[in-house]
């Protein structure tokens, strides 16, 4: 999936950002807010559990991960984007 990101303005004439940008102000309102809220739902899920395991300074420890992992967080950012973006078009109408 990875490749996908190598040349992006050839494949999505945009970044997977911008992109779900577009996705997200052109589809059916109900169903991104939906998919808004899983989205959320899920993350603070994740936040809950890092919580639990690791340090009480949680901001402090994600962003020295960011940092020491920019180039894995930015590739995963864009896979989150694209799969946000699928879970919106895959139900509009």
């Amino acid at each position: 999936m990875y490749g996908l990101f190598e040349d992006e303005d050839d494949i999505f004439m945009g970044s997977p950002k911008s992109k779900l940008m577009d996705v997200i102000f052109n589809a059916n309102n109900d169903v991104v807010r939906h998919e808004l809220q899983k989205f959320i739902d899920r993350t603070a899920a994740i936040e809950l559990m890092i919580a639990d395991k690791f340090s009480q300074d949680m901001d402090r420890d994600i962003q020295n991960y960011m940092i020491s992992n920019s180039d894995e967080v930015e590739n995963h950012s864009k896979s989150l984007y694209i799969e946000l973006m699928g879970a919106i078009l895959s139900q509009s109408e």
